[in-house]
């Protein structure tokens, strides 16, 4: 198994996938991105071309070069210019071209990434942690973000990370976006018929705190069967040739450089 040596060795691993989502429910968990995706996205009914676009930009960001980069960024700023309200009693005000709101979706994705990828490959170098945590950065920087706002460093990080934890909080409104993105109905049988297992690992990849945030059901007995998947998945996933690991992010670049032709 060849090692890591940057951000594209790692973000293009398709183990990560599988924590789309917690890092959704994180970013729904934010009051003002919460409200915002249930008044503007989509993502309910169209869950799987969301899925597609998130990856198309996350790959392209992460191994991709600067045209495929230009593309994606373009696509990202047009829509979401289009996104954005005032709020009411009801819903705190939304602009999805927000900074603060880029810098907490950006960093759900880090968090997510890097916790899932440990959990598989055990802990990174240091040094390596260091340089992936400062490329992360690029997740937010390529839209909006200013570079100064990702922070510091990885202890700068986990001082933000642990501040905003707690201001998550979820409502009614919040909740139903999640029931319905971990329930959904407009997809494919195939799909359907994994959802239970992502359900397991999204809720297993929360603490307790957040998963009752979601009211997700947990309990001894799935906690012993998401320990268990973990660790096969741990001892199958790395042995797997690089090729087939990494087989979504060359097939979502080369349908993104065949759309630049």
């Amino acid at each position: 198994m060849s090692r890591p040596r940057s951000l594209a060795d790692i973000g293009g691993e398709a183990a990560l996938i599988a924590g789309g989502g917690r890092a959704i429910l994180l970013q729904l968990a934010h009051p003002a991105v919460g409200h915002g995706v249930a008044n503007h996205s989509d993502f309910v009914s169209r869950p799987l071309d969301r899925l597609h676009s998130t990856m198309t930009f996350v790959y392209a960001v992460v191994d991709g070069d600067r045209r495929l980069v230009d593309r994606v960024t373009r696509a990202v700023n047009a829509s979401h210019r289009r996104v954005r309200s005032e709020g009411d009693a009801s819903s705190p005000p939304y602009n999805a071209a927000d900074p603060d709101l880029q810098l907490w979706v950006a960093a759900t994705l880090y968090d997510t990434a890097m916790g899932l990828y440990e959990r598989l490959f055990g802990a990174l170098s240091p040094q390596l942690a260091d340089e992936v945590y400062r490329q992360y950065a690029l997740l937010g920087t390529t839209l909006q973000m200013p570079a100064e706002l990702w922070p510091a460093d990885r202890a700068a990080f986990g001082r933000y990370w642990t501040e905003m934890a707690g201001t998550l909080q979820t409502d009614a409104v919040t909740r139903d976006v999640a029931r319905k993105l971990l329930h959904p109905t407009a997809v494919p049988r195939w799909v359907k018929a994994g959802m239970p297992l992502a359900r397991l690992v999204t809720a297993g990849l929360l603490n307790s705190e957040q998963r009752a945030m979601f009211d997700l059901p947990w309990s001894p007995r799935r906690q012993r069967r998401f320990d268990r998947i973990m660790r096969v998945a741990s001892s199958v996933y790395p042995r797997l040739p690089l090729r087939l690991r990494h087989a979504p992010q060359r097939r979502y670049l080369a349908k993104l450089r065949a759309s630049v032709r």
